[in-house]
């Protein structure tokens, strides 16, 4: 399959981790830890796919929400499939934690900082990520 992402997901995001499956992103602002899987599917819903991919992508967020947790001392993961503007399948998993910029709202319409990571930073994530997504085949 032939397999682009979304323009916007390509313009607010960094990129982190890419297989023949999905492409792991992390969100530009370093406001809170949002980290984007995008699945390589025509499908659009979640619950469109069949029972195996599905497990697939349900156990790759499983993996990365825990990581998100530990990495970023958050000790909650919301976990969302929206995509009312990008109509291509993506799922958020968004650290927080009580205090963060938006606590105890949703992210949505709520993140106003605009923060931004540090290469130094980008390096280790993607050095921590990626073992975890390739470890799942």
């Amino acid at each position: 399959m032939n397999f682009s992402l979304h323009p916007t997901l390509e313009t607010d995001t960094h990129p982190l981790f890419v297989n023949a499956d999905c492409h792991l992103l992390l969100h530009k602002y370093a406001t809170l830890p949002w980290l984007i899987l995008v699945p390589h599917t025509r499908e659009t819903e979640l619950h469109a796919l069949e029972i195996p991919e599905a497990e697939k992508v349900l156990e790759r967020c499983r993996k990365v929400s825990a990581w998100i947790q530990a990495f970023f001392d958050c000790p909650k993961v919301n976990f969302a499939s929206i995509g009312n503007l990008v109509p291509q399948m993506h799922l958020h998993m968004v650290g927080r934690k009580p205090g963060d910029a938006c606590w105890p709202k949703p992210v949505w319409g709520h993140l106003t900082e605009s923060s931004t990571y540090a290469e130094t930073l980008l390096a280790q994530i993607r050095g921590e990520v990626a073992p975890i997504l390739d470890s799942i085949s």
